[in-house]
């Protein structure tokens, strides 16, 4: 069943647009993030979607209602806003039951819901602390369940991670999609960490300025990029010019074999795990280590290739060769995504 469908949606400010003609269909139960650089427009479609923002054309839909026109108050969804927006002057608790009070609903019932939110959100019993008291992670946390309280039908967060450490991050990004799928939410997550949209999501959507460039599973983002811009974005590639040879393609000064190209120029895409690096004239592409970088589950090495650099993975075990080296490359039999153009 189809939770939310945007068909056409597009706001303008001015002679400025922020989202240009948006079509989306996110099933219900899904897991999506918006993913983009900034001023590409994913907040300002999230907030089309959560009535914060009333759009200059098109119509959003929820299941059979249509809801371009409803108020905020009456769409029933829920929200958690980049600044997390908690009261400092109230309690945990009381911050959680704010939206079950404004509702009417008697005191029993409330102290009973922040509870049981409480416990979702792994914070059992500080109901009776201040805001102030809370680490940035439980503060994220508290803001989730107060966005919960009312059960919404849609979950909508706007970069909800993005104040957190590194580390914390992380943890928090595992919580969070373990808790959506224990409560099957639809939820529509902002965010510009590719990191995060490929450790959460279910599909990842992925803009620029204004447009909606593809959406599909992650690993089809990473592996079937639609542009050379989603190619660039989701993850670490390198991006190369090429032309057509005898054999195969031309890239960085040598024929690469098994690559395709239509005529005149084109643009590859390929990634640092499918360059296989090894001992100089094995491999078409001649180059040069500039550079070693340890990263622990890996190894990243940067190779100069006539005009061209390129980046290399290899596993943390492997030896890899040292700054001044004189190696060659080649690249993975179907690994090469295509662009015809030539330009990114």
């Amino acid at each position: 069943m189809t939770a939310l469908v945007l068909e056409g949606v597009t706001k303008r400010y001015g002679a400025a647009t922020a989202v240009e003609a948006v079509d989306l269909t996110i099933p219900e139960g899904t897991f999506v993030c918006l993913l983009g650089p900034s001023g590409c427009g994913k907040t300002t479609l999230m907030r089309m979607v959560a009535g914060l923002e009333a759009p200059t054309a098109g119509e959003i839909r929820f299941g059979s209602e249509t809801i371009t026109n409803v108020p905020v108050h009456r769409r029933g969804f829920g929200m958690v806003f980049q600044s997390l927006a908690l009261f400092p002057h109230l309690s945990v608790g009381d911050n959680i039951a704010y939206p079950l009070r404004i509702r009417g609903q008697n005191r029993a019932s409330v102290e009973a819901r922040v509870r049981e939110l409480l416990d979702l959100v792994r914070l059992p019993g500080v109901e009776g602390r201040a805001i102030t008291q809370l680490s940035g992670g439980q503060r994220q946390r508290v803001a989730i369940a107060r966005a919960l309280a009312v059960a919404p039908r849609l979950f909508l967060l706007d970069e909800p991670l993005s104040a957190l450490d590194a580390k914390l991050r992380e943890a928090m990004q595992v919580e969070l999609r373990l808790l959506q799928q224990r409560l099957g939410i639809t939820t529509v997550v902002v965010t510009h960490d590719q990191r995060e949209a490929m450790t959460m999501a279910d599909r990842v959507v992925v803009m620029q300025a204004g447009r909606v460039l593809q959406m599909d599973r992650p690993i089809e983002v990473y592996r079937r990029p639609a542009t050379p811009f989603v190619a660039d974005f989701l993850g670490l590639t390198n991006l190369l010019p090429a032309r057509r040879a005898s054999g195969g393609a031309l890239i960085a000064g040598g024929v690469v074999p098994g690559i395709e190209l239509p005529a005149g120029e084109a643009l590859v895409s390929i990634r640092p795990e499918d360059v296989v690096i090894a001992p100089e004239g094995e491999g078409p592409i001649a180059g040069e280590v500039e550079f070693v970088r340890d990263m622990g589950s890996a190894v990243e090495i940067y190779l100069k290739c006539g005009d061209a650099r390129i980046i290399a993975h290899c596993e943390a075990r492997t030896a890899a060769p040292p700054p001044g080296a004189r190696v060659s490359a080649s690249v993975k039999p179907g690994a090469a995504i295509v662009f015809e153009g030539g330009t990114a």
